[in-house]
């Protein structure tokens, strides 16, 4: 008979070695040497040309001006050799790397090693082979090579391992080598968690804070401006490596310290900064991006509230952004509207959120008693009926309600205060166009519904929303009423959605039944908005705008993969949900949640396998 092995049977852990090695064998010394010094050889070739022609995107045919790629492997190759300079503890360097700097060096390395080669590679492709590269091209590759074979092989902590049994199959013995493999090399980027950042002075700290909300600023406003699918896709990749390195060097850590001290300063900073937005742009082009990313964050708050505090699953949320959206519009004096009705901004705000109250309460009453998989295909196909219904409310299939497919157009701009925005104005010597006056307007409905939030997760009812999230027994067994509490966290999102949606109809001008499917390559929808809230974060004020930004700017500017981009974007969020399945900015009740279980970075659970022996 077969047996299962007690601890005392399965093999005992390892350690690879007693002292620190590195992937690579190369000596520490060298080692170190060549990371930093390839990272400063790096900085150099990006002043120099990589490309004999102007055909290439960008024009890297300039010696001592970068341009397009070469200047985000200039920031890549500066960092890499900032954090080389910290690893040998430079004073005046060290500052940049708390957490330590060699796991923070290697993300660097790779950032610069990713960047510029796919930038040889794309200048390979588009223009037929390596000849078309110049000195400074081969010099950024062999330089960038350098510093990343120099990073992997700076010592680090192995984690323990387990050895393969020899009584196991040739394929048992091939993955469980696999999977110390694997276990060795995340190792390799594993950090130590940074030590808590000294109390400095307030000012100082504040200063801090704005230093860091400008940097955002700028980031955000380059990658909203870049003009060509390969730089995009560089800046994405220098980007995520760089934050890596930030993050593995206790930077960031140390910033959310300070954030948390000062949390009304950083969301007043937060909100000036993105106020800021269209007096860097030239035109009205981006801004009108940036209005359509602060509506689909605005509804996608709205749903962190039923799905991040409450735990609801709602696959249909994007019906009450089109109930709001449909209101407002009927009373805001458009044409196509079966009423003749023309209310100011004030009433036509109160109309569209109201009306999605009122629709969250009445899908909400009957359905809230349902839980989990259940819930969901509810509000699935509260979300598909109404697109039917108002797709068939043209006077023939149905009541003439919606105008049918055409929906609610030639919506009139909004009149606030006699302040039109639908034409430009001049502040300042800044020429705001109609778009940017409508992010200004969506810029002030985010911050009531970050405030809405906020106030509702810190109080008593955000306590009872978390605690039927967790354990809906368990809250109904200590006196909570779970069907009340939930009622209310569906229809206050759902009031948020028609914030929204008020705006929506008159930025768009057009209201038609196709704008809120389940699922589509153009947000929001139902399946867009439930993605941003996971992917920045539940139950977060950060992660759904953060969630919601990049899934309305990647696919924008990623146009060109077409009908590939569904499939992107699930492959992505596969990922995502394997190697960091708490979000981008997690709430620290959820990232204990999806890691208490873990050993020391790295390391591999003991096997469970039966014993042949015993047998």
């Amino acid at each position: 008979m077969t047996t299962q092995t007690t601890a005392a049977d399965a093999p005992n852990p390892k350690q690879d070695h007693s002292t620190p090695t590195g992937l690579l064998p190369i000596p520490v010394g060298p080692a170190r040497a060549l990371a930093t010094g390839g990272g400063a050889l790096t900085i150099i070739s990006a002043f120099l040309a990589w490309t004999w022609t102007a055909a290439f995107p960008g024009d890297l045919t300039v010696y001592g001006y970068p341009g397009g790629l070469q200047v985000l492997v200039l920031i890549a190759g500066a960092l890499t050799t900032l954090l080389g300079l910290a690893s040998y503890g430079v004073k005046g360097v060290r500052a940049i790397a708390p957490g330590g700097a060699d796991a923070a060096l290697k993300y660097a390395a790779l950032a610069a090693f990713a960047t510029t080669w796919y930038t040889i590679l794309s200048i390979s492709y588009q223009l037929g082979g390596l000849a078309n590269l110049e000195p400074g091209g081969w010099v950024a590759a062999v330089a960038t090579l350098a510093a990343f074979a120099g990073a992997l092989a700076l010592p680090f902590q192995r984690p323990h391992t387990y050895a393969v049994d020899p009584e196991d199959s040739g394929s048992e013995q091939f993955k469980h080598r696999a999977r110390n493999a694997m276990t060795i090399f995340k190792g390799a980027f594993a950090a130590e968690a940074p030590p808590t950042p000294r109390k400095l002075s307030s000012y100082v700290e504040i200063l801090i804070i704005i230093a860091a909300l400008a940097t955002g600023l700028l980031v955000f406003t380059y990658g909203i401006g870049t003009e060509y699918d390969e730089l995009f896709i560089g800046f994405l990749v220098t980007v995520a490596f760089c934050f890596a390195a930030l993050t593995k060097a206790g930077l960031v850590a140390q910033v959310s310290t300070y954030t948390t001290r000062h949390r009304n300063i950083t969301l007043i900073g937060a909100f000036i900064a993105a106020a800021a937005f269209p007096f860097t742009q030239s035109d009205d082009q981006y801004a009108t991006i940036g209005v359509y990313i602060l509506i689909f964050a605005t509804v996608a708050l709205g749903l962190n509230i039923v799905v991040g505090l409450a735990g609801l699953l709602d696959l249909g949320y994007v019906a009450f952004l089109g109930v709001g959206a449909y209101a407002a519009s009927m009373v805001s004096g458009s044409p196509s509207s079966p009423f003749d009705v023309h209310l100011p901004f004030w009433g036509a705000i109160l109309v569209g959120a109201g009306a999605s109250l009122v629709f969250g309460v009445l899908i909400g009453a009957p359905t809230l008693r349902l839980r989990g998989d259940y819930l969901a295909i509810v509000t699935l196909g509260f979300g598909e009926i109404f697109r039917l219904v108002a797709m068939n409310s043209d006077g023939t299939s149905g009541p003439d309600i919606t105008n049918g497919s055409n929906g609610i157009s030639s919506i009139p701009n909004l009149k606030i205060l006699g302040f039109d925005l639908g034409v430009e104005h001049s502040i300042g010597g800044f020429t705001i166009g109609r778009f940017a006056n409508y992010f200004f307007l969506m810029l002030l409905i985010t911050l009531v519904v970050v405030l809405v939030f906020r106030r509702s997760g810190d109080s008593r009812i955000g306590r009872a929303w978390v605690a039927i999230r967790e354990d809906e027994t368990a809250a109904l067994a200590m006196g909570i009423n779970g069907f009340r509490v939930k009622l209310i966290a569906f229809a206050l999102g759902a009031s948020l959605a028609g914030f929204a949606g008020t705006v929506q109809a008159h930025v768009t001008y057009t209201v038609t039944p196709e704008q809120y499917q389940f699922a589509n390559t153009v947000p929001p929808n139902s399946a867009f908005l439930l993605a941003a809230v996971v992917l920045g974060g539940m139950g977060t004020i950060s992660g759904p705008l953060v969630g919601a930004a990049l899934l309305y700017l990647i696919p924008s500017k990623l146009s060109f993969l077409g009908d590939y981009q569904l499939f992107a974007f699930g492959l992505a969020l596969v990922l995502l949900m394997r190697f960091r399945p708490e979000g981008l900015i997690p709430n620290r009740r959820r990232q204990l949640e999806f890691h208490e279980a873990k050993l020391s970075p790295g390391d591999t659970p003991p096997p469970t396998v039966l014993s042949k022996t015993g047998a």
